[in-house]
C-alpha cells in the first residue's frame, strides 16, 4: 500500500546539477515600507510577490530572509508546519530515503515536524521576519490525515469524536471516483488518504486552537491545502446532525481575522465551484491559468486573448497565480516541460499584472529536466531561479506599480512577444523567441528608460515608439520604469560550482566554491569554526563521523554589510552493485495472497516496473523467486500482493537491500 500511497497521494520522483549565481543588482521601489536592510516591498500580501520556500525548514528561511528581501518578495509560503508522519525511518531526501510528502500527512495539528523544525523556530522565523517587513503564510491541511491510523495523535482522535470512525467522515471508507458528485469530493478518501470530518465541532474547535497558535507566534495567512475537498455551507453532507460552516469558522473564527490573508487550493475541473470558493475563503488558486501560461510558454505563443483571461468565468479575480506548482512541478512533468529561463519569462508575465497574487515555486536546488529533485535535501533552499535578476526586477516592479491599471500588448501584432503597461509608469517586455525589434508603439512619457534587469541596456521612448540600438533578446524579459525605481549596491552571492556532485559513495568529495559582489566569504561544515574562502576556492568535505551526510554552509556580504546564505549539503551513500541473473527468494506469510509481487527501485527512483513491480515466480517448495534481468546500482526491493484496497507490502516504509540468493523472510 505504502508504494501505491507515493504515486497518488497527493493529486494534487548522484546528483550533479548546475548554479546560476544572479546578481542581486536590485531594482527598488517607492511602494509602502523599507525592511531592516532598507529593501522595500508591499506591506499587503496581494499587492506583492510570494515565494513558497518548499520543504525549506524554519531556519534555513530564516537565514535566507536577507535574499528574499533583496529579491522584492513581500511573503513567504511555508511547507506545512503541523506535526506529520515520519516516513521512511525519518530520511531527509525530497525523495528516496524521505520524501516531501510525508509533512502533508498530519498525524496531529501542532506545531512542529521532523523535517521543518520545532514550534520555537518556527516563532524566531516569524518575529526575524517581522524585521524585514515579510509576511509568513503556512500551508496548511485540514481535510486529511496519514493513512498510518495508528501514528494519529490520542488528543487529535479525541477531538474527532473518540475514534478514527467518527474523526473522519463515513464516506472515507471509498475513493473518489466521480469528481463531479460533490458529497464524493467532500467526504470520500482521495489518493488512500482519509477524509476528516470537517463539520465536526470539536474537531473545528482543536483545529481553530491550531490555527490560533500560528497567528500567535507570528503567521500573516493561511493557504489551505486541498480546499475543493471541503464542503461548502449548500454542499450535500452526510446525514450526522453537523453543518457545513467550516470555512465560515476558519475564516471569522480566528485572531486577527480581518488582517488575514487566506487562500484555498481548489483545482479547477468538473463542478469545482470555484466562484463559490473564493466568496466562502476570500481567496483561491486558478490553476488553469498556470496552465495556459505553461502552455503559452512551450509554444512561445503569448497572445493578448489568452494570458488576459485568468480562467475563472465571471468570478473576482481574487486568485494566487503561478507559472507552477510543486503538484505540477512533481505530477504533471512540467520539470520536463519548463526550462529555468521559460519559468522566469512566465514569472514575468503574471508579476507584471495588476491583478492577482503571483506565487513563485521555489524548485529543489540545483534541479533541471534531467534531474527532477537537484540536490535532494529536505530542509535546504530552493533553486537559485528564486532571486534571478529578471524575477527581482518584476518583483520590485509589481510593487512600485501598485494602483496602476494595466494595458496587455503584442507589439507590432506580434504574438512570440507582450508587454504589460501599468498605467503610463512603467512597462514589462517579454519575448518568448527570436529577436524582437523595437519601434513599435509602447505608453510610456518620452524619455530614456534603463531595463532594470541589466541596468545598463537603455530604451528610448519617443512620441510614443519604442526605440533602442539593439533588438531585444530571444527569451529575455525587459523592465522599464524611472519612477519609483531605487538603486542598491549589489548583493554578495555565494555557491558551487556547476559539476558539483552532490552523492557519492566515496568517503570524501572536493568542491569548488564560488563568490560574487564580495572580497571574501566564509564556510562552514557540520557547525564547525567558519573559515574564510575566495571565489575558485576547493575545500575537501569529509563523510561525517556520525551519519551519512555533511553540511556545508556559505555566507557574504557586499559591500553594504547585506548578508547572503546558502546550504549545501553532501550525501555519502553506500553503493554495491546486483548482477544480471541475481536470484532472490521470498517466504509468503499465510494471510498474504498468492499473487506476489517484487518492486525494485534505485535512489534515481528507476524502477523495474510501475509499482507494484513485477510477479514473482512460485517454486515447487512454495517459496516465491525473482530473477533480476538487467544490471543494477544499489537497488532496493520491497514485497507485495498487489495493488488492491486491502493489500500489503514488506517492509512499509525504505526497501531492502539485495542480497543473493536470500530467502526474504517478513519480520515486523
Amino acid at each position: 500500500m505504502h508504494k501505491r500511497i507515493i504515486a497518488i497521494a497527493l493529486s494534487g520522483l548522484m546528483l550533479s546539477g548546475s548554479v546560476a549565481l544572479a546578481g542581486c543588482n536590485n531594482a527598488q521601489n517607492s511602494a509602502q515600507s523599507k525592511d531592516s536592510s532598507g529593501f522595500k516591498n508591499a506591506d499587503k500580501i496581494e499587492e506583492g510577490a510570494i515565494l513558497q520556500a518548499f520543504s525549506w525548514d524554519f531556519n534555513t528561511i530564516k537565514k535566507s530572509l536577507p535574499d528574499i528581501a533583496a529579491a522584492g518578495y513581500t511573503s513567504v509560503q511555508t511547507s506545512p508546519i503541523n506535526t506529520c508522519l515520519e516516513g521512511d525511518d525519518g530520511g531527509m531526501e525530497l525523495y528516496g530515503d524521505g520524501k516531501w510528502y510525508y509533512h502533508y500527512q498530519p498525524t496531529d495539528f501542532k506545531i512542529g515536524n521532523y523535517q521543518l523544525g520545532t514550534r520555537d523556530e518556527f516563532k524566531a522565523l516569524c518575529e526575524e521576519a517581522d524585521k524585514y517587513n515579510i509576511k509568513i503564510l503556512v500551508d496548511v491541511i485540514a481535510n486529511h490525515t496519514t493513512p498510518k491510523l495508528d501514528a494519529i495523535s490520542p488528543d487529535l482522535i479525541k477531538a474527532g469524536g473518540g475514534s478514527t470512525d467518527t474523526l473522519f467522515h463515513k464516506g472515507s471508507a471509498n475513493d473518489i471516483k466521480n469528481w463531479g458528485d460533490r458529497l464524493e469530493c467532500t467526504t470520500y478518501k482521495m489518493g488512500g488518504l482519509p477524509d476528516i470530518n470537517t463539520e465536526r465541532p470539536s474537531f473545528q474547535d482543536y483545529f481553530l486552537e491550531f490555527i490560533n497558535d500560528c497567528i500567535d507566534c507570528g503567521a500573516d495567512g493561511f493557504r489551505y491545502d486541498t480546499a475543493k475537498h471541503i464542503g461548502l455551507p449548500d454542499d450535500p453532507k452526510e446525514d450526522d446532525g453537523f453543518t457545513n460552516n467550516f470555512w465560515e469558522r476558519v475564516t471569522k473564527d480566528i485572531k486577527n481575522a480581518d488582517k488575514m490573508f487566506i487562500y484555498g487550493e481548489v483545482l479547477q475541473g468538473d463542478k469545482d465551484r470555484l466562484t463559490d470558493y473564493i466568496s466562502a475563503i476570500g481567496r483561491t488558486t486558478s490553476s488553469s491559468y498556470g496552465g495556459k501560461i505553461r502552455g503559452d510558454l512551450t509554444s512561445s505563443f503569448v497572445d493578448v486573448s489568452g494570458v488576459q483571461d485568468y480562467w475563472i468565468g465571471d468570478a473576482e479575480p481574487k486568485v494566487v497565480t503561478w507559472v507552477e506548482s510543486h503538484d505540477n512541478y512533481i505530477n504533471d512533468g512540467t520539470s520536463m516541460q519548463l526550462t529555468n529561463d521559460q519559468i522566469a519569462l512566465g514569472w514575468a508575465i503574471i508579476t507584471a499584472r495588476k491583478d492577482g497574487t503571483p506565487l513563485f515555486f521555489a524548485r529543489p536546488y540545483m534541479s533541471s529536466a534531467e534531474n527532477e529533485w537537484g540536490m535532494n535535501r529536505i530542509g535546504a533552499q530552493g533553486d537559485d531561479i528564486y532571486k534571478d535578476n529578471r524575477v527581482k526586477a518584476v518583483n520590485f516592479f509589481r510593487t512600485a506599480m501598485i494602483g496602476e491599471d494595466e494595458t496587455l500588448v503584442n507589439p507590432n501584432d506580434d504574438s512570440s512577444a507582450i508587454i504589460i503597461e501599468r498605467g503610463k509608469k512603467g512597462a514589462v517586455i517579454v519575448n518568448t523567441t527570436g529577436e524582437l525589434k523595437t519601434d513599435f508603439e509602447i505608453n510610456l512619457p518620452d524619455g530614456t528608460y534603463t531595463d532594470r534587469v541589466d541596468n545598463k541596456t537603455e530604451y528610448t521612448v519617443k512620441g510614443g515608439k519604442l526605440s533602442s540600438e539593439n533588438a531585444i533578446p530571444a527569451n529575455s524579459v525587459v523592465v522599464l520604469y524611472n519612477d519609483g525605481y531605487t538603486e542598491y549596491a549589489p548583493c554578495a552571492n555565494v555557491g558551487v560550482a556547476d559539476n558539483t556532485v552532490f552523492t557519492t559513495d566515496k568517503t570524501s568529495t572536493e568542491i569548488t566554491l564560488k563568490l560574487e559582489n564580495a572580497e571574501t566569504g566564509k564556510y562552514s561544515v557540520d557547525g564547525a569554526e567558519a573559515k574564510e574562502f575566495k571565489n575558485g576556492d576547493k575545500i575537501t568535505v569529509n563523510k561525517p563521523e556520525k551519519g551519512n551526510v555533511a553540511k556545508i554552509e556559505l555566507t557574504a556580504e557586499n559591500e553594504k554589510g547585506t548578508p547572503t546564505y546558502e546550504r549545501i549539503e553532501i550525501t555519502f551513500r553506500e553503493t554495491y552493485k546486483v548482477a544480471n541473473g541475481t536470484k532472490i527468494y521470498f517466504e509468503k506469510p499465510a494471510e498474504w495472497r498468492d499473487e506476489i509481487n517484487v518492486y525494485a527501485y534505485d535512489k534515481n527512483v528507476v524502477e523495474n516496473a510501475p509499482w507494484p513491480g513485477k510477479p514473482m515466480t512460485k517454486e515447487a517448495d512454495g517459496k516465491y523467486s525473482y530473477t533480476f534481468d538487467k544490471d543494477w546500482d544499489s537497488p532496493l526491493i520491497i514485497f507485495n500482493d498487489g495493488e488492491r484496497i486491502d493489500s500489503v507490502q514488506y517492509p512499509e516504509s525504505n526497501g531492502l537491500k539485495v542480497e543473493p540468493d536470500k530467502v526474504y523472510k517478513v519480520q515486523y
